[in-house]
């Protein structure tokens, strides 16, 4: 059925003459068209290792480039061992960088410093148009203006209508098309978010000349933060953070919370939060000035860890498309990068042969190799420490105490240590936690049967 909707499809391509993305020729012989759909850090990274390589590729985005896009705007300095052509390009945007982490907890704060700078502070805006200016000057083909609204899959090629119309067709294709992603609705990869998986972020990004925050040198991130009307739902923590990420001439800040916490357990509107969060500021000396609503967005985040199947036959689920977001920090940005780039690389070594599961095979052994045993335990940490607000608590003021743990956690976040390292640090350092993450996982086991 699919297959015969796909030939309909070709055949209004080439009737329409909008556009033929297979057209023959030796490279699409080898390794045939490849289309990236979002053209965010995961879309746009697919696109440029794929362009690298030598592969045909043309990214599609509904919007043009340069564009705000809703987000805290932190990447870990890892990402510049991840991806060494990033460090030469980033001069060409405005950047901060910071060493200094203020981190709370109910009740208690500490301050860790770390030896080199741990944190990159960008702006969406500016950081997205230039990962999408390195993919086409490696040979990406950019369209913008493409709203993809409908999704087929055959055995050979996948097929995307757009909004006004328009069919693009190819070999392969990787979806990166964001926390809403229509292909992975589209394709019955993504049923829908339960209100558990996914994270209500408040934020705003504006001038400093507006609202500034007095020390522009250190990252101050809540954990369990308390909206005034929860403060009743002791033992439990709350679901939620707070954070404020200095940038060089602007000041992100925001609040969010796991969405179905925000849905039982807070009244308030999301921009009342976020007043209430900057007034709080403001009060114990933080912050300067005012909030500008028109510079407010809400957006959800998925913190659920990714989806059970991230690829099938063609396609393949990179960034928030896929569920590829830290559930207890809410990094997305290097984990969005990172499944690009396998995803690129996995179409790179299918080669001539991508088709049956072996090219979501290859794909879902990559990223699991990679950063999957981090994600999963993301899940299990963030619901483990939110269980129980003391938990939160304790681990915040206890974190100048062991210096070593510490140390392996800034390693970490730098790129000098692997997850793997640092999960056999923390598991043998802190026994108790083994048993906490084991009742996670039977708990959330028993929940999904």
């Amino acid at each position: 059925m699919h297959d015969r909707k796909i030939q309909r499809v070709g055949r209004a391509i080439q009737e329409t003459d909008v556009i033929n993305m297979n057209r023959p020729n030796n490279l699409q012989q080898t390794y045939g068209s490849v289309i990236v759909v979002g053209a965010g850090p995961g879309g746009a990274t697919a696109a440029r290792t794929l362009a690298e390589a030598g592969i045909s590729v043309t990214l599609l985005d509904r919007s043009t480039f340069p564009r705000n896009k809703p987000c805290g705007g932190g990447v870990s300095a890892r990402s510049l061992r991840r991806f060494p052509y990033l460090g030469k390009a980033l001069p060409r945007i405005t950047t901060h960088q910071v060493r200094r982490l203020r981190l709370e907890g109910p009740g208690s704060s500490t301050t860790v410093e770390s030896h080199e700078h741990a944190a990159l502070l960008i702006r969406r805006l500016d950081f997205d148009a230039l990962l999408v200016s390195l993919a086409v000057e490696s040979g990406a083909t950019f369209v913008s203006g493409i709203d993809v609204v409908d999704a087929w899959a055959g055995e050979e090629q996948v097929a995307l209508r757009t909004r006004d119309g328009r069919v693009f067709s190819a070999s392969i294709v990787v979806a990166a098309d964001g926390v809403h992603s229509v292909i992975a609705r589209r394709l019955g990869l993504n049923d829908g978010w339960p209100a558990r998986a996914v994270a209500l972020d408040m934020m705003e990004e504006t001038p400093r000349d507006a609202l500034r925050d007095l020390d522009p040198e250190t990252l101050w991130v809540a954990y369990g933060y308390e909206p005034s009307e929860a403060r009743q739902r002791p033992p439990r923590a709350a679901e939620g953070y707070a954070y404020v990420f200095p940038k060089q001439d602007h000041v992100n800040v925001g609040i969010g919370f796991v969405l179905s916490y925000y849905r039982d357990a807070v009244s308030s509107a999301p921009y009342e939060l976020q007043r209430q969060l900057i007034d709080a500021l403001k009060a114990r000396g933080m912050m300067a000035g005012d909030s500008v609503r028109g510079n407010f967005t809400p957006f959800l985040i998925p913190v659920g860890g990714p989806l059970a199947c991230t690829a099938r036959g063609r396609v393949l689920l990179a960034g928030d498309a896929g569920g590829f977001v830290n559930a207890f920090t809410a990094e997305g940005i290097y984990y969005a990068m990172v499944t690009g780039d396998l995803a690129a690389r996995a179409v790179i070594e299918a080669g001539a042969k991508p088709g049956g599961d072996r090219l979501a095979r290859r794909y879902e052994e990559a990223w699991n190799d990679e950063i999957g045993a981090e994600l999963r335990d993301s899940v299990l940490i963030q619901r483990y420490l939110f269980r129980n607000r003391a938990r939160v608590s304790r681990i915040v003021r206890n974190a100048h105490k062991h210096a070593a743990t510490t140390r392996a956690i800034l390693d970490y976040a730098i790129g000098r240590r692997s997850y793997t390292s640092l999960r056999r640090h923390l598991l043998t350092a802190y026994p108790h936690l083994v048993l906490g993450l084991l009742w996670e996982r039977l708990a959330s086991r028993l929940t999904t049967d």
